[in-house]
C-alpha cells in the first residue's frame, strides 16, 4: 500500500512540476492536467492514511506535510477555477510541503 502511495505521489509530482511553470510564467494552467494531478495525490493521500491507521510506525510527519500540501492544492485549485491569478508564492510553497513530506515518505519506507 505504500508502494502504491509513493507511486501516485510520484505521477501527481510530474505533473505538479508541469502545472507550476504554467503558474510561473503567468500563464493559464491546462485544466486536463490540473483535474489530473490533484485526484492522484488525493488518492495517496488516502492510501497514506490508511497504511498509517494500520501500522505501526507509521510515517506521521509525512502524512502531516502531505495533509498541508492537500489544503494548499484546494486554494489553489479554488483560486485557478474563480481566478485568473494563482499565487505564485502559494504554488511554490505547496511544492515544497509536498516535496519534503515525499522525501521523509521515501525515508520512512526505505
Amino acid at each position: 500500500m505504500i508502494i502504491a502511495a509513493i507511486v501516485l505521489f510520484s505521477l501527481a509530482a510530474l505533473l505538479g512540476i508541469f502545472l507550476l511553470t504554467f503558474v510561473l510564467k503567468g500563464k493559464e494552467t491546462p485544466k486536463a492536467v490540473t483535474f489530473t494531478h490533484g485526484p492522484l495525490a488525493a488518492i495517496g493521500l488516502i492510501l497514506l492514511i490508511i497504511y498509517t491507521f494500520q501500522h505501526s510506525p507509521a510515517p506521521i510527519a509525512s502524512l502531516i506535510l502531505f495533509a498541508i500540501a492537500a489544503a494548499g492544492g484546494f486554494v489553489l485549485i479554488a483560486r485557478d477555477l474563480t481566478t485568473s491569478s494563482v499565487p505564485k508564492w502559494l504554488a511554490l510553497l505547496h511544492g515544497l510541503v509536498a516535496v519534503a513530506g515525499f522525501i521523509l515518505l521515501l525515508k520512512f519506507a526505505f
